[in-house]
This record gives C-alpha cells, sequence and structure tokens, in this order.
C-alpha cells in the first residue's frame, strides 16, 4: 500500500514539472513588447525610470522596447543618461511621438534620433533643440560654444544610426521644426504610424542593428508588457521640477530663521532642514544633481533672505524690503541653466511662481515678523500683573478700606488710594498687591 502511494506521488510531480516546463517554455517563446512612457518635462526620475525599464527589458528578453515620447524638453544629464541607455541597449528601441498632437522638442529630439527606429503620428512635431539660457530679461540663445557643443553631439547620434546628420544638426543651430512627414522625408524618422497597433504591424520584419549584430523585428502579434511608474521615478520627477524645488528652498529658510527665533520646539527646524536638503539636491548642489544651478542665483537668493529680516529688525519703511525682493527676483530667474530645459508655457509659470513667492515673502517679512519680533520685545506679564491698566465697572462702593471689582470674569478685592468711588463707575486698575488690585477714578 505505501508502495502504491509513493509510486502515484512520484507521477504527480513528474506531471507537475512537465506542465511547468511545458508552460515556461512557451512563455519563453512568446513576443513582448515593453512599453516605456515619458511625457511632460524630462527630469532625473524619467532617466531613471528609462535606464531601469530598458534593463528589465533586457532580463525578460523582451522583442523590442517601444518608448512612447511626448515632451517640450528637460535636464541635460537626464537626457545624456537616457540616450546613453538607448544607444547601449541590447534590445532595440523603437521611440513613437503619440499621442496626435505630441512633440518631441528639444531634448526629444535627442532620444528620438538615437533609437533603432524612429517613428511619429500624425500631427506631431519634433525639433527645437537650440540650447537656451535664462535671466532677468528672459529666454536667449546660449553662446555659440554651447551650440556647437549639442550640434556635434546629435549630429554624431544620428550618424550612428544612419539617420540624417545635417538634419539632426540643424535641430541645434537652427532650431529647426518638423512635421511628421517632412521628419519622414528628411530621414529623421523611418515611418508614420497612426496608432500603437499599425506600428507594431509596420516594424515586423524590419531588421535593425544592435551591438553590431542585424536582428529581425517581430513584433506584428506581440503581447505588450506597460511599465508601471515606481514611486522613487515619481519622487524624483517631484524634485527635478525647478519650480519644486525653489519652493523648498524658500520654505527650508523661513523654517530655520523661525527655528532660531523660537527655539525649544523643534518643529520648524526640522521641517526648515528636510525641505533645505530636497531643494538643494533637486538643484545640483550635492548628490547626483538633477539640473544645473547658477551659484550666483543662489547667493542671491540667501541675500534676498538677509534683507527681508534685516527690514523686520530694522524699521527701513520698506527700503531693505524691495531690495530683497529684486534680490529674489533676479537669483530665481538666472538659478537654472539647463540649456534644454525652457519652453515658453514653462518659463511662464515658472515666472508666475517667483512673483507670488516674492510678493509674500515682502508682506510676511514685514508684517508678520516684524510682529514676531515686537511681541518678543514686550516685557512678559503674568497672573495679576497683566491686569494693571486695563479698565472696568466698580462693583461696590470702593474706599481706602474695601471695596470690590469684576474683571476677566473674577472677583477681585479693591482699595483707592484717595478718595471714594462709587458703585458702578469706571476704574482703573493701577497696581497690586497679593490678593488686592488698587484703582482709580477713570476720567
Amino acid at each position: 500500500m505505501t508502495t502504491k502511494v509513493l509510486r502515484s506521488i512520484f507521477i504527480v510531480l513528474v506531471l507537475l514539472a512537465f506542465v511547468t516546463y511545458v508552460s515556461g517554455e512557451s512563455k519563453d517563446d512568446e513576443n513582448v513588447i515593453y512599453v516605456l512612457k515619458i511625457e511632460g518635462t524630462i527630469t532625473e526620475g524619467t532617466a531613471l525610470e528609462v535606464v531601469e525599464g530598458l534593463r528589465e527589458a533586457e532580463d525578460m528578453r523582451a522583442e523590442a522596447v517601444l518608448l512612447k515620447l511626448n515632451t517640450p524638453g528637460g535636464i541635460v544629464a537626464s537626457t545624456r543618461k537616457i540616450t546613453e541607455a538607448i544607444l547601449n541597449s541590447q534590445t532595440p528601441v523603437i521611440t513613437y511621438v503619440t499621442p496626435k498632437g505630441a512633440i518631441a522638442a528639444s531634448a526629444g529630439a535627442f532620444i528620438l534620433v538615437s533609437s533603432n527606429i524612429a517613428a511619429m503620428s500624425p500631427g506631431t512635431t519634433t525639433g527645437a533643440a537650440m540650447p537656451v539660457e535664462i535671466g532677468i530679461e528672459g529666454r536667449k540663445a546660449a553662446d555659440n560654444k554651447t551650440i556647437k557643443f549639442y550640434a556635434g553631439h546629435v549630429e554624431s547620434i544620428a550618424a550612428s544610426r544612419g539617420r540624417n546628420a545635417t538634419q539632426a544638426k540643424r535641430f541645434v543651430t537652427d532650431n529647426d521644426v518638423l512635421n511628421e512627414n517632412t521628419a519622414l522625408e528628411r530621414g529623421i524618422i523611418d515611418l508614420i504610424a497612426e496608432d500603437e497597433t499599425e506600428l507594431l504591424y509596420a516594424v515586423d520584419g524590419m531588421t535593425v542593428e544592435v551591438d553590431g549584430e542585424n536582428r529581425t523585428l517581430a513584433t506584428a502579434d506581440a503581447s505588450l508588457y506597460i511599465k508601471k511608474t515606481s514611486t522613487r521615478s515619481s519622487v524624483l520627477n517631484l524634485l527635478g521640477n525647478p519650480q519644486i524645488a525653489f519652493i523648498l528652498f524658500m520654505v527650508g529658510i523661513y523654517g530655520l530663521i523661525f527655528g532660531f527665533m523660537s527655539p525649544g520646539t523643534y518643529v520648524p527646524e526640522m521641517i526648515g532642514a528636510i525641505c533645505l536638503i530636497l531643494a538643494l539636491y533637486g538643484m545640483g548642489l550635492f548628490g547626483t544633481g538633477l539640473f544645473g544651478v547658477n551659484m550666483f542665483g543662489v547667493l542671491l537668493l540667501v541675500f534676498a533672505v538677509i534683507l527681508f529680516i534685516a527690514e523686520a529688525l530694522t524699521p527701513t519703511f520698506g527700503i531693505l524690503t524691495m531690495g530683497g525682493v529684486v534680490c529674489l527676483i533676479i537669483g530665481a530667474l538666472i538659478l537654472p541653466k539647463e540649456p534644454f530645459l525652457f519652453n515658453p508655457e514653462w518659463f511662464r509659470g515658472f515666472l508666475l511662481t517667483i512673483l507670488g513667492i516674492a510678493g509674500a515673502s515682502a508682506v510676511f517679512f514685514i508684517f508678520a515678523l516684524g510682529a514676531v519680533l515686537k511681541l518678543r520685545k514686550r516685557s512678559i506679564k503674568v497672573g495679576g500683573e497683566e491686569l494693571i491698566g486695563q479698565v472696568t465697572t466698580a462693583d461696590t462702593e470702593i474706599t481706602e478700606e474695601k471695596g470690590t471689582i469684576k474683571i476677566h470674569g473674577e472677583i477681585w478685592n479693591a482699595r483707592t488710594q484717595a478718595g471714594e468711588i462709587e458703585e458702578g463707575e469706571k476704574v482703573e486698575i493701577v497696581a497690586r498687591e497679593g490678593l488686592t488690585l488698587f484703582v482709580k477714578k477713570k476720567e
């Protein structure tokens, strides 16, 4: 009986192993397209998402990576990480500007030309990759040295993928903008596709070069694996936004100021320190850094806060506050120096953020902080001492010997130092001795 049971168990285990092997083999044989998305401004979080995604696609042995692109541009360092990862990927990368109306501007154009296969939806555009600088006068083209460097860089990327290197270079030198039809005619992209399905059927059977070897794609009936955004990349995306980093920087400074002025609670100092650390990381002042930063801009922001504090300490009728506002606005405007970061809409939003914080800071330091400092300079009054100088009504007749008054809901013994006060008359408290208040008639 025992032998039969053991034999049955053995047969079941063999069958389970066979089924597992067959199912695993069929799963390995199934073609998988790994789908990544780049939407909005390209930050360190975006780069992390793409690099991790390409690595995971290699581990999964995916047939190809489909990179959906819709961006106005982004951080130079992050863009370089993405293009390097694409150029060195062991899995073919298909970059697709989608949906209709999407753009692959500035840094997005670098990513588009670096892929194995580049495609666009109808109604999309790419280009406008001329580096820019930003200052108090607004946006302007970067210096010739910067333009030449990035022109040569994108030209090299395009040539390595067999694309029109001259046109790719013009994205930087002449700020060319191409729609999908012109991009196809000039050899920037390989095809135009209405949707994702049409794209995968169109590239099916195409041969691409990966790590020096030709590989034929089989994408027509492949299944899609969509990568979910990780928490870490979401946080880095948030910190990589210069508007968020700027706000965190100001909150951090204010928190430390309040903490030093009102020691003992540790809450303002803790919040301020955390915000300041996050802001400095977002500005790229230590660690990996998320975007280039102008140190002169940082110094102007610090000097602005110093002027605000000086206004609260010394009444200058707003002169120091106006200086602080000017330093704050100029410092914030020249703070980021990323050449591919700014599009007109983003710049307008950033400018509104700066003006809002500058106005709020001026009001805060003129009124709120000034009131706090004045309150700290006042002598501390406790118990009955705070009653001196207050006015109330005589509860009974008050003489040099006896009488009572009622104040703050409490009944106190009252005396006069000269004369008598009739019941119901207004009296002012002038002194206190134990539980007795000395009053005088209120004229």
